[in-house]
């Protein structure tokens, strides 16, 4: 292995983790070294057994994984994280490639498919992909459950008003559709924007194209 440095852009503080599962001693101290060397937290382990009874922390995580082990293959561990809905970003390695299986761990979402011995640099890069994509996702996440508390918080009278209003209404036909007040929809109309966070009209287009998409 070679001396790696961190890909450009990426800081010394690093948010993020990198996850090692391969049975070899040796192979697993010597990426902790390489990870530790340029600030990046690792956490290995020899099977994906082991992995799976350590609590996830709460940042991004980019997993190294290798393909050939005792017991359940890297391939097939991949599949199950995936069915568990763990969507943490994998970077194969093996010592064991063929290009039957770097097809199938591409198709199935992995970062990067290296054959030992590899090169540090492409191992970082990858690495930095990967926590780089399950930032992404982690904020993704966030705004979406931002956005599900939002329209969650109106009422049902609100959510009508909604809709009528991304329909094209305007307050006087919804208060006419509604048998309200048009001073009434207007206060309703009001509160239901706040509380959407939208800012106009269009705002509040895209923020319901959003929630029909979730």
């Amino acid at each position: 292995m070679t001396e790696g440095s961190l890909p450009e852009g990426m800081g010394e503080d690093i948010d993020g983790a990198v996850v090692i599962i391969d049975d070899d001693p040796s192979m697993r101290q010597a990426l902790v070294n390489l990870l530790d060397s340029v600030g990046m937290a690792a956490h290995s382990f020899a099977s994906p057994r082991e992995f799976l009874s350590w609590p996830l922390p709460d940042r991004p995580l980019c997993l190294v994984l290798d393909i050939r082990m005792p017991g359940k293959n890297g391939l097939d561990f991949q599949q199950d994280l995936a069915q568990l809905q763990d969507h943490i970003p994998v970077v194969f390695i093996t010592a064991h490639g063929d290009i039957p299986m770097s097809v199938r761990a591409m198709k199935a979402g992995a970062i990067e498919f290296l054959t030992k011995p590899f090169k540090d640099q492409d191992l970082l890069d990858a690495i930095y992909a990967g926590l780089a994509q399950s930032r992404a996702r982690r904020h993704e996440a966030i705004a979406t459950a931002d956005l599900r508390s939002r329209y969650a918080s109106l009422s049902g009278r609100e959510r009508q008003v909604m809709g009528m209003i991304l329909e094209g209404q305007l307050s006087k036909q919804i208060a006419a559709n509604l048998g309200l007040s048009e001073i009434t929809v207007k206060v309703c109309r009001s509160q239901m924007m706040r509380k959407m966070k939208a800012t106009s009209l269009l705002d509040l287009g895209r923020v319901a194209e959003k929630i029909l998409n979730l």
